[in-house]
């Protein structure tokens, strides 16, 4: 039977929220119950009372929803599977459960098996909502998305008459079900309890890693400009060639302040798991050098035998994955995001240099992180095998603002909405979509990195699931599997 919390348990306080504490925001939207699953059997026992009950139900596994979908919930329960985190092996596939964090997922795969999931580096997020959503990370150019592997899903849906029916979906069992789940799947279709792979990657035995770190006060706006048109131009180029997909690279903008510095983080292995030639990494940090990258980090290079502002260190992947992916504390927050398929243009670089330049509360709280993407993602099959339709970008941006004060909210907010919209207008941008980034340059924002400020646009589906017929599909799969719309939140499918 699952661990039932409600308001006067005193782990209730602790527990109501996720790791965005803006939310619930007040006791009035907060959930009356949670209900801890520890297996299959207690989420079906746990959601069939909840339905009979007629509440609504929100599902957590790592509890990282960006924003309300789950612990805003007034009188409903939040199905908590956190403690259903088995990763093992059945039947020769590969078993993970919801509920693991992402390092027990690295850890025990590795472990037990020598083998990894190409998935994102907090090791803090659960798998639940990250592999349904079609999480990426640091493997991903090498070896594509986690909802690209997955073979089968063991998920709990709500038939018209309150039935809470167990299925395993794969590509004989439900297969529109099975598709929707692989990168659309976060809080529409039902709960998932397993996710399923027939085979993974091996993981690699070691990565070479290497980092810049450019002052802010060296830089004038076109000196950040041609910086930031430079990282994406490699992307563009060089970077769509299949011997430079286990090259993987985090920019992180931020800001602008005395002792600011833009940093770069590049982690790379070659197919075959070793980090034995590092000519790719050496090529991609080398074409910083023009923009003077700091010295504070220089040494020498065992490689090429010379000095370089960067040094490259050589341990096993495991080390490397673990050490430092912590997502952080809990903390009030905002995120939005972005896929391109071309390097920056200059109206871009130029609005996030006004921002960071700017000095508001908002400015100096925030970062955009620069990823990134393609290689092994961009295989164009995949888009009518899963439920994500990105496959043609090179760079993915997530932006990030933090801060713990309640009544900032408004400021941060709006400063981060208003940061993201300078972006995205201009000629650079479709005539009829300015404030998004929608157009030849774009495909849109990322699903798992959620953002109620686009649903002011009609088009903001489109934004999330691609301009083709995936959301049209999506909308079918929703009225066939949850025709009571029972699993909803404000950017779930719509029935169609």
């Amino acid at each position: 039977m699952a661990v039932l919390i409600n308001r006067q348990d005193p782990r209730f306080e602790a527990l109501k929220k996720g790791h965005n504490v803006r939310f619930p925001g007040d006791s009035s939207q907060a959930a009356n119950r949670l209900l801890l699953c520890a297996s299959p059997a207690e989420a079906e026992e746990a959601l069939t009372a909840v339905v009979g009950a007629g509440l609504r139900p929100t599902v957590r596994s790592g509890g990282h929803c960006y924003e309300d979908f789950v612990a805003n919930n007034p009188g409903g329960a939040i199905l908590d599977l956190s403690l259903w985190n088995r990763v093992d092996r059945e039947g020769g596939a590969y078993r993970v459960a919801p509920g693991a964090m992402l390092g027990e997922v690295y850890g025990n795969l590795y472990k037990r098996y020598g083998m990894t999931l190409p998935a994102g580096t907090c090791y803090g997020v659960g798998a639940g909502g990250h592999i349904s959503g079609g999480g990426y990370g640091l493997l991903s150019r090498l070896h594509g998305l986690t909802s690209d592997w997955l073979t089968g899903v063991d998920i709990l849906t709500v038939e018209a008459n309150g039935r809470v029916v167990a299925r395993h979906v794969d590509r004989r069992h439900d297969v529109g079900l099975f598709r929707a789940l692989r990168g659309a799947g976060g809080g529409s279709f039902g709960v998932i309890t397993d996710f399923h792979f027939a085979v993974l990657p091996q993981a690699p035995r070691e990565v070479a890693e290497a980092s810049l770190s450019f002052p802010w006060e060296s830089l004038t706006e076109d000196q950040f400009t041609r910086l930031l048109a430079s990282f994406g131009e490699y992307w563009a180029t060089r970077g769509r060639d299949p011997d430079t997909w286990g090259l993987f690279v985090i920019f992180v903008v931020g800001p602008r302040s005395p002792n600011g510095r833009l940093s770069m983080y590049a982690q790379f292995c070659q197919p075959d798991g070793t980090a034995t030639d590092q000519s790719v990494l050496h090529e991609f940090m080398d074409r910083f050098q023009e923009f003077q990258p700091s010295q504070k980090v220089a040494g020498k290079s065992s490689a090429a035998g010379e000095t370089r502002p960067y040094t490259v260190s050589v341990r096993p992947w495991l080390d490397a994955t673990i050490g430092g992916g912590a997502s952080g504390d809990s903390i009030r927050a905002k995120y939005k995001s972005a896929y391109m398929k071309q390097t920056f243009v200059a109206a871009e670089a130029q609005a996030m240099y006004r921002f960071f330049s700017g000095g508001s509360r908002a400015a100096q709280s925030s970062v955009v992180s620069i990823d990134s993407y393609g290689g092994a993602i961009n295989r164009p099959h995949l888009a009518a095998e899963t439920a994500v339709a990105q496959r043609s970008s090179i760079m993915k941006l997530q932006w990030q603002c933090y801060w713990h004060d309640e009544a900032e909210d408004a400021e941060h907010l709006r400063g981060m909405d208003e940061f993201f919209t300078s972006v995205y207008t201009g000629s650079h941008v479709d005539a009829a979509r300015q404030g998004t980034p929608w157009g030849d340059r774009y495909e849109g924002c990322y699903l798992n990195y959620p953002d109620c400020d686009m649903l002011r646009y009609p088009w903001w589906p489109q934004l999330f699931h691609g301009r083709g017929d995936l959301y049209p599909f999506l909308q079918q799969t929703k009225a066939q599997y949850d025709p009571n719309n029972i699993f909803h939140h404000a950017m779930s499918v719509r029935s169609a």
